[in-house]
């Protein structure tokens, strides 16, 4: 399927590893010029991206540099796609709430949340004069909030109604808003033994390999595995593209069949 790409640009944020790379390399390939943005560009962004930039996304600065540098780059910007999101391992408490600081709170929320409003806000003129189109990466857990950090499934809940009145608005001026929410995901937030999994499997006393190994029964996942990166990435490059042009305001789940209900 040819998704007409080609020319061109994107500015994705979160883009290092994990999902935000599969689509800045998805994106690529289909002769996209990438921006990729994250608080620290690996080698694997710069050979995927036409340029990247190092910025703390989770302050309004951050964002409103990073349109600005993505403008300066790329002349424009066609499609957005904010996947920057859950946080520093090693600052969220997996407690309950009675033990979550309200600092946790407002990082959680600056990060899933505000970073997508803010830079939302700072791209929306060249997206308006492009006709452009946003995907916001969300997540199962907005519905299902069930094992994630206090504060994260609430923040990814209002993400998803973000998405819902940015489509309602934008939908008539030409730009088109979705929301992809994926579930478990094989990236380095749940496989690096440092990041969020290796904390959970601290928290439970089990291996970090056996935890891993036990997500698809734990989570109950129909298909018996977890999604890849890049099979999200492909659902974010065709609801950009044209082939999803009458497609607005929609909320993708892609999770294996974790969710049992509509």
């Amino acid at each position: 399927m040819d998704l007409a790409l080609n020319g061109k640009t994107a500015l994705v944020t979160g883009a290092s590893r994990g999902i935000g790379l599969a689509v800045a390399r998805t994106l690529a390939a289909e002769g996209v010029r990438v921006v990729g943005a994250a608080r620290t560009v690996t080698p694997e962004l710069e050979k995927a991206a036409a340029a990247t930039v190092a910025v703390d996304l989770s302050t309004r600065e951050g964002a409103t540099q990073v349109v600005e540098r993505a403008v300066e780059a790329v002349g424009g910007i066609d499609f957005l796609v904010n996947n920057v999101g859950a946080g520093d391992p090693d600052r969220l408490s997996l407690g309950g709430f009675l033990g979550t600081s309200d600092e946790q709170w407002q990082a959680v929320f600056d990060l899933n949340l505000f970073s997508a409003v803010w830079t939302t806000k700072a791209a929306l003129p060249s997206l308006l004069e492009r006709k452009g189109a946003i995907v916001n990466i969300s997540s199962i857990n907005a519905r299902v909030s069930t094992g994630s950090p206090v504060g994260y499934a609430e923040a990814k809940a209002a993400l998803t109604m973000f998405g819902k009145r940015l489509s309602e608005e934008l939908a008539p001026r030409g730009v088109r808003v979705n929301t992809v929410s994926p579930g478990v995901v094989a990236s380095p937030l749940w496989t690096d033994p440092n990041g969020f999994g290796g904390r959970v499997a601290e928290a439970f006393g089990v291996p970090h390999a056996d935890l891993l190994t036990g997500i698809p029964a734990q989570f109950g996942i129909a298909s018996g595995r977890v999604s890849e990166p890049e099979e999200v990435a492909d659902l974010v490059a065709f609801l950009l593209s044209e082939r999803a042009a009458n497609i607005h305001g929609a909320d993708h789940v892609i999770d294996g069949g974790t969710l049992k209900a509509a």
